[in-house]
């Protein structure tokens, strides 16, 4: 499930302070965006009124699953909004899980800068999307609810949405390819650790970008969807 008993890494100085820059992760998150693109361009190119290729076929099927997802959470106005959002979220998040199960790649998502990023994305998505719907007063009225005594503790809980959000993801991936790791080296076969790579990089890789774009989607309906 990727390759984590290496440390790839650019330094460099920018004044007193010194920047580390993990080129693996930029590289490999590059080539999963590669990979949507072109999955993209295959089954946009393959479209018509009665799919006819297995990739079209699933391309549909999944896109309708999300959308009715989308739809029964925020509505058929926010949801047509809102839904390439969330969509994109699933399929980057999980593709940079699954692409692990390749030899020698490295998952994104075992960088928690990757996961942070993600986290701070839904962050200013979720609140810029309150502050438009609600107006700023009734967005910052919202933290003094249900009474005002409950304002820290609002807005801490805010804060930690995104710490949560992105640790859950970060820790479950690297986690797994720990355990492949440890298996490994205990196990003197092959057969256990490929099993277990096809698991957890595939089965939690797809469960865990569910989750990560579910809770984007649940933050979103509690900000924006009125009562």
């Amino acid at each position: 499930m990727g390759d984590i008993g290496k440390i790839y890494a650019w330094a460099f100085k920018i004044g007193n302070y010194e920047i580390v820059v993990n080129y693996m992760t930029i590289i490999w998150t590059w080539i999963v965006m590669a990979i949507l693109i072109i999955l993209a361009y295959l089954a946009g190119k393959g479209a018509k009124l009665v799919p006819v290729s297995r990739i079209t076929l699933f391309f549909d099927w999944l896109i309708d699953g999300f959308r009715g997802i989308v739809f029964d959470t925020l509505g058929e106005e926010l949801g047509r909004k809102y839904f390439g959002f969330i969509m994109t979220i699933f399929l980057f998040v999980m593709t940079s899980n699954v692409i692990g199960i390749i030899p020698g790649s490295v998952c994104p998502t075992q960088d928690l800068n990757t996961t942070l990023g993600l986290g701070l994305l839904v962050f200013f998505v979720v609140h810029g999307s309150a502050i438009y719907y609600k107006g700023l007063w009734g967005y910052l009225k919202s933290y003094a609810e249900p009474f005002l005594l409950l304002l820290p503790l609002n807005v801490v809980g805010e804060i930690a949405k995104v710490i949560s959000h992105s640790f859950r993801l970060f820790g479950n991936i690297l986690g797994g390819s720990i355990i492949i790791i440890v298996v490994g080296y205990l196990v003197k076969e092959w057969v256990l650790p490929i099993i277990l790579n096809g698991f957890f990089g595939v089965f939690v890789g797809i469960v865990q970008a569910f989750v990560f774009a579910m809770l984007a989607l649940v933050y979103l309906a509690v900000a924006i969807v009125e009562d």
